[in-house]
């Protein structure tokens, strides 16, 4: 394979960390933890191995409850006591060993979570009731999610409380040698639903202006900061958009994402929706690059987009003409864990990380 230039692959700074490419995978819940205890099992193992043995750069577990009640389903990832901590070292240390970095979403769910899983179940994404493993909900408002329980307001305490278990969190996600973490502020989870003020109805200082509406979110991103130190990237991802009038939109996500990174968070990952059931979503190949790429200009903060990318060539376009810094590729590498090694191939990169034993698979 010839030495050609293509701005995909090339190197990735943040903090001290280097990344050795652009193309990484997003958080995608897997929902196969059977033991509802947020242990990882086997499973992640090989799935997170495989994705970065397919020359992924990056790679951010799925969403991971940093309390119990942070969960979307019983069946998700957990960070919130050291036997999961312990259970993910040797994940990391898979997926160090193919060359790639690893990064946690660190999650709480709100009003969505504690409902059924997508698949193995007569009612996928309902609430789960508390006598069959569920639990009381939390949001910044007693305001349902269309179809779902009724969640609890968080007082001041609670607030406090997803703060601090946050915190916590990443110092586990530290201890078990994750590279970065990314915090989830998107797609109608908790502190989404505080941005918004489609579920926030708030009166106090957590309600109403953007300011008070980000004000757990930039909490957050402060705890983590103290408790990790200064080496470790912190990101965040965000929707950007709603698509619906009235709801939290990109000029709001701009503003919040330089409060983001006054407050050192390090990139954004720009995702949109999923606060407004059926909304009008015009789904299509990067549907979503445009959100990143205006973020990106107006803020400097480094931004990677995600949705719908699945070529090789689409991904170099994105990152070769600065509409973001990184491509987050997700259904493409469930598709193919080799993704990015066949999008070296495609693109005629030589690189140096294709395992010795699949060279045989690729041209030289």
């Amino acid at each position: 394979m010839s030495e050609v230039s293509r701005a995909l692959f090339e190197p990735i700074k943040l903090r001290g960390l280097e990344v050795r490419n652009r193309i990484w995978v997003p958080p995608m819940c897997q929902y196969v933890v059977d033991k509802q205890d947020g242990v990882p099992v086997a499973w992640h193992l090989m799935h997170y191995g495989s994705l970065a043995r397919g020359g992924a750069g990056g790679v951010v577990v799925e969403a991971t409850g940093v309390v119990p009640e942070g969960r979307i389903s019983p069946q998700d990832l957990g960070l919130w006591n050291d036997h999961q901590r312990d259970a993910f070292a040797p994940i990391v240390e898979l997926v160090h060993a193919q060359g790639a970095k690893l990064g946690i979403q660190l999650a709480h769910a709100g009003r969505k979570g504690s409902v059924y899983r997508e698949w193995g179940t007569e009612a996928p994404g309902t609430s789960v009731p508390v006598s069959e493993g569920g639990w009381q909900t939390v949001a910044p408002s007693a305001v349902a999610f269309p179809g779902l329980a009724e969640p609890a307001a968080l007082d001041q305490a609670g607030i406090d409380r997803v703060a601090a278990a946050f915190a916590a969190a990443a110092r586990r996600a530290v201890d078990a040698g994750f590279d970065f973490v990314q915090v989830h502020g998107a797609h109608g989870y908790l502190l989404h639903e505080f941005l918004s003020p489609l579920s926030n109805h708030r009166t106090d200082s957590y309600g109403g202006t953007l300011e008070n509406r980000a004000r757990l979110l930039l909490q957050v991103v402060d705890a983590i900061r103290a408790e990790v130190g200064q080496a470790m990237p912190i990101a965040v991802r965000l929707s950007a958009t709603e698509w619906v009038a009235g709801g939290f939109d990109i000029d709001e996500t701009v503003t919040v994402v330089r409060w983001l990174g006054q407050h050192g968070a390090d990139f954004v990952d720009i995702s949109t929706g999923g606060n407004v059931k059926q909304a009008p979503i015009p789904v299509g190949p990067g549907y979503q690059v445009p959100y990143a790429t205006a973020v990106k200009k107006a803020t400097g903060v480094t931004t990677s987009t995600v949705g719908m990318i699945d070529s090789a060539f689409q991904a170099e376009q994105i990152v070769a003409t600065g509409l973001a810094d990184i491509v987050m590729v997700g259904r493409e590498f469930l598709r193919d864990p080799s993704f990015a090694l066949r999008a070296a191939e495609t693109l005629q990169v030589a690189v140096g990380y294709i395992p010795a034993p699949y060279r045989r698979a690729y041209r030289r």
